[in-house]
């Protein structure tokens, strides 16, 4: 049995950014992984690039948007603007190293248990206790599969590169950002692609980046859309079936034949299944104290990464959930008495969100 302050289940960048905010106040920590540092990222199709641009402005209290900590720049370590998921899995594994973070790979977290002193992690190799939990398992290795049929489609997540997918015609359910770079780089492969989504994301324009389309894809789709080969419809998937070696994809005006899997591009699950009867859940978000982001159903177990949620906003790219890293790790350090003070210059540097009216509700007058 090992015994540890801070127990931090996921090694991508919400595990390595918040193990490296609270390594500031030198509190005794692990990360657990249960496959690789960065393996998510690692899994991206090899085409995929971040659609948030990198550069190193630190100096200038602008710090890379794709950074993990005030002093680092993606931009400046890889040489790359919107870096591929390989080179980002190389970041995250240079920032381990460079400030020596104690992390377990290929150790999964199997059961999760409270107890007085905090909690005991089970896993496939021994036995955890801390005094406090950090879940941070990403959402990319959990596709969302909740379409009837959904078993008959190729999920975005499952796809090593579009250059490897045979067929000239396909569709794609699922118009964000995950769907509409599928259709892109088929398109830009020669294929013909016919894209499905009821809300019709590419039109949308809120102003709040986690409901907008990135111009950085609204510019590719562009593109794109002058080849001719892709058609965008605002109509609802309802289910998939598979019959004389095509595929069907019933819609809410009838039905598409495709003679090559669909692409589900739905979006992501969250990897709760070990922690999710200790948190309380609106939907499909967990409940977060706006103060902490700590569970409000059990103290001491806090989430960070992409499936933070609050008043409607999700932090789903690393710029917005990055900003929550020095709130965590200061309720942290208040509870164990230690000074705070060193997480000053994440305030410092534009990277700590604890108010919540601001960043939150707050549009772009143009």
């Amino acid at each position: 049995m090992e015994r540890t302050q801070v127990l931090i289940v996921g090694a991508g960048a919400a595990g390595i950014g918040v193990a490296l905010a609270l390594q500031r106040l030198g509190l005794d920590l692990r990360v657990l992984e249960r496959n690789v540092i960065g393996s998510s990222f690692r899994r991206w199709p090899a085409e995929t690039r971040f659609i948030t641009p990198s550069f190193t402005a630190n100096a200038f209290g602008l710090t890379d948007l794709n950074a993990l900590t005030p002093e680092t720049s993606p931009a400046y370590s890889l040489g790359q603007e919107h870096p591929g998921g390989a080179a980002y899995a190389r970041y995250l594994r240079a920032l381990a190293r460079h400030y020596e973070l104690s992390v377990e790979e290929r150790t999964a977290v199997e059961h999760v248990r409270t107890f007085s002193e905090g909690f005991r992690v089970e896993t496939t190799r021994g036995s955890f206790e801390a005094r406090f939990l950090i879940w941070a398992t990403g959402e990319f290795q959990f596709p969302r599969q909740d379409l009837q049929g959904a078993r008959l489609a190729l999920p975005y997540a499952r796809v090593k590169s579009w250059a490897a997918l045979e067929g000239e015609t396909y569709t794609v359910i699922g118009g964000y950002e995950s769907g509409l770079d599928a259709a892109y780089h088929l398109v830009r492969l020669g294929k013909r692609v016919q894209l499905l989504d009821p809300s019709a994301p590419w039109k949308r324009s809120t102003g709040e980046p986690s409901q907008d389309v990135s111009p950085y894809t609204l510019e590719r789709l562009r593109e794109a859309l002058e080849t001719g080969r892709l058609e965008l419809r605002q109509e609802r998937a309802t289910r998939i079936t598979r019959a004389n070696g095509q595929f069907q994809v019933y819609h809410s005006n009838g039905v598409l034949q495709s003679p090559t899997p669909p692409i589900l591009a739905t979006g992501f699950e969250g990897g709760f299944e070990p922690v999710r009867r200790l948190f309380e859940w609106k939907g499909p978000a967990p409940l977060l104290h706006e103060a902490s982001d700590e569970s409000t159903r059990t103290p001491g177990l806090f989430l960070v990464g992409p499936k933070v949620q609050h008043r409607d906003t999700a932090f789903c790219f690393i710029y917005k959930f990055r900003a929550r890293f020095p709130v965590v790790a200061e309720a942290i350090g208040r509870r164990l008495g230690v000074d705070t003070a060193p997480l000053e210059v994440y305030r410092k540097r534009g990277m700590w969100a604890d108010d919540l009216a601001d960043c939150c509700t707050s549009r772009c007058t143009c």
